[in-house]
């Protein structure tokens, strides 16, 4: 059961660090983020962390007999 939390906060952090990138770089307009170079940095960052979560996830999904070196 946690695994699958893991995942879903893990997309979930993905998606808003793509749209925070993206606002950064300008692409998407309507904020106070938008062309802001803060967000440009911030929304990968958070994008890398988003994918490690989700990797996490996704080894729990698997479990500890399908691991290697187990």
């Amino acid at each position: 059961m946690k695994a699958w939390i893991l995942v879903a906060i893990g997309v979930l952090l993905a998606a808003v660090g793509g749209l925070w990138t993206l606002q950064g770089l300008g692409a998407v307009g309507g904020s106070v983020m938008s062309g802001d170079t803060t967000w440009a940095i911030i929304g990968p960052i958070v994008l890398i962390v988003a994918l490690a979560i989700v990797i996490i996830g996704v080894r729990g999904l698997r479990g500890p007999s399908n691991r290697r070196g187990e």
